[in-house]
């Protein structure tokens, strides 16, 4: 059942409190969480580079990160659940009481045990020998 949650996320707060090497692997990470949940999430950075969407994950740039999830937390609080990660207790305090707040560490923590492994699904072709699979595939390439 989807999450009708709206995570906004502080990018680089994420990013040094989760130890990850580059933006693109915690906006990977996000991504896949989200759309794992069936949520959306809005992922700010501070700086200059390029906005995309990434499934359920928008990546946001701009001058002042602490203002965009600000806004969004007041924009989208009365219509939808909202929950903010971060740590920088300003951005927390003035986000709002009806809006769920998260720091870093704590999301990190709870990310990583719910963290989905899929295992790839066992294949007829798996419990074939390889004689039985090469003769198979002679047989769908139309050789004889």
């Amino acid at each position: 059942m989807p999450d009708p949650t709206l995570y906004l996320f502080d990018g680089y707060n994420l990013l040094h409190a989760g130890g990850y090497e580059d933006p693109r692997e915690l906006r990977d990470t996000l991504a896949s969480f989200v759309a794992l949940k069936g949520a959306r999430g809005v992922l700010v950075f501070d700086g200059v580079g390029t906005d995309e969407t990434h499934g359920p994950l928008e990546v946001r740039f701009v001058k002042h990160a602490d203002t965009l999830l600000e806004r969004l937390a007041a924009e989208h609080r009365d219509r939808e659940h909202v929950l903010l990660v971060s740590s920088d207790v300003a951005v927390r305090g003035t986000s709002g009481q009806e809006v769920q707040k998260l720091s870093s560490k704590t999301f990190l923590g709870d990310l990583e045990q719910t963290v989905h492994r899929e295992e790839r699904p066992r294949q007829l072709r798996d419990r074939l020998d390889p004689e039985t699979r090469a003769a198979l595939e002679r047989i769908r390439r139309g050789e004889r």
